[in-house]
């Protein structure tokens, strides 16, 4: 039997394993660059760091297999190079961005201590906990997701009661919806949802062993729509909180700056030792989540070896170790051109699969497939700096000077491929 307890404590852990880095530094950001328009760099946002990833969740729940399978309908050979770079983005990039985020903003304003230490100790931890793999579930939805949404609440609602809701600061960006759009593929969060879909799908095994296939779909479905709401309630309430308090910053303040002025601002002076607890477990969350989805995918392509999960978790954590020490800003400067070039592909492939089976035949999957990675080649070329022969080559695509031409040809082409399935199949 499926309970209401249950439910919220998926729908809490998923929040958590979603709620990381990112979602935490890059909201008020695009508040303090957008103001007036918050709402529309909210939208942006939302459209690529909740319903995209959220309907990457109900994906999972109609396959209940691993990331493999996400991709498999375009051919094996293209799913297994898929998650392979997948799971490489995500120890490269977010995994060691959540040990940094938490050195900088979590740890160094309380106790000066070096990087390493920070990295080191963050890291074992991060060990230990993916090594007890049937415990992750539980802890962090009974334990660690309350703690991250109580200080967050306290912290937007303090912002909304202190700060006038005028909005005559400057507007720094020109086109605020495609700026949330494109921040949104910052959080990781649709990568997040192929590799932590799959850690929901082996921790529910774990734990609900007794439910059935419907049910299994019906938990994972319904935890995802409450992690959802979450994100998106939190997301529009720091996005608002960044616009209400631009009078109180410099424009030029970087991101996880903004967030310590913040806190301070609206929490006084236990904002800094609240903040540090809020990183620390909302990074920390991320992290084990991404640790734990890569060494499982290990573990499954090893007949099930747990020394390959093992070696696994510990190769991942050693590298967090060794890119943690690098800046905030420079890690997500470094992960644009990747971001350019997986994010569209993720996207489409989680729209795919969340489609009725009969609008999602392997052709469809081919064919859309191919066209979005041709049509995202112009933005990847431009975040690699060659903008001359992108600009010159594809600047008649709509959206395109918004660095999302590939979303019409791919539409487009989703429609095409399946007038030709239904035709060749009446034939």
């Amino acid at each position: 039997m499926l309970r209401k307890k249950d439910t919220f404590l998926v729908g809490f852990a998923l929040f958590s394993l979603f709620f990381g880095a990112g979602n935490l530094i890059l909201p008020p950001f695009l508040g303090l660059n957008a103001s007036r328009d918050w709402w529309l760099v909210t939208i942006g946002f939302i459209v690529t760091g909740v319903i995209i990833p959220i309907l990457g969740i109900w994906a999972h729940a109609r396959l209940q297999g691993t990331l493999f399978d996400v991709a498999k309908k375009v051919s094996p050979l293209f799913s297994i190079l898929y998650c392979y770079l997948i799971y490489a983005i995500a120890v490269l990039l977010p995994a060691p961005r959540t040990a940094a985020v938490t050195h900088e903003i979590g740890i160094l304003p309380v106790w000066d201590v070096s990087s390493w230490i920070t990295s080191c100790v963050y890291f074992l931890l991060v060990f230990l906990f993916a090594i007890n793999r049937s415990k992750v579930l539980g802890i962090i939805g009974k334990f660690l997701t309350p703690t991250i949404l109580l200080i967050l609440f306290g912290l937007i609602v303090m912002a909304i009661f202190n700060f006038p809701l005028d909005f005559n600061a400057k507007q720094v960006y020109t086109h605020a919806l495609s700026h949330g759009f494109l921040e949104g593929y910052q959080t990781f969060d649709a990568i997040a949802a192929v590799v932590v879909g799959g850690v929901i799908i082996i921790s529910i095994n774990f734990d609900y062993k007794h439910l059935a296939y419907s049910q299994k779909k019906k938990l994972i479905a319904r935890a995802g729509v409450i992690a959802g709401l979450g994100l998106a309630l939190i997301y529009a309430g720091l996005i608002l909180t960044g616009a209400l308090v631009q009078p109180e910053f410099e424009l030029s303040i970087d991101r996880t700056s903004l967030l310590k002025g913040i806190s301070l601002l609206t929490l006084g002076k236990s904002g800094s030792l609240l903040l540090s607890i809020l990183v620390s477990l909302a990074c920390f969350t991320t992290a084990v989540g991404i640790v734990t989805g890569t060494a499982d995918f290990i573990r499954g392509r090893f007949n099930n070896s747990n020394f390959a999960y093992v070696l696994t978790a510990g190769i991942c954590s050693l590298l967090g170790i060794l890119i943690g020490q690098f800046k905030v800003d420079f890690i997500i400067a470094v992960a644009i051109p990747s971001l350019m070039f997986i994010y569209p592909l993720t996207i489409i492939l989680i729209l795919l699969n969340s489609v009725p089976e009969k609008y999602g035949s392997k052709l469809v999957f081919r064919w859309v497939v191919g066209a979005t990675l041709l049509f995202s080649i112009p933005d990847f070329l431009n975040s690699l700096g060659f903008t001359v022969l992108s600009q010159n080559t594809f600047n008649w695509l709509p959206f395109a000077k918004y660095q999302m031409g590939w979303i019409l040809p791919a539409t487009l082409t989703f429609l095409a491929a399946n007038l030709y399935y239904i035709k060749r199949s009446l034939n």
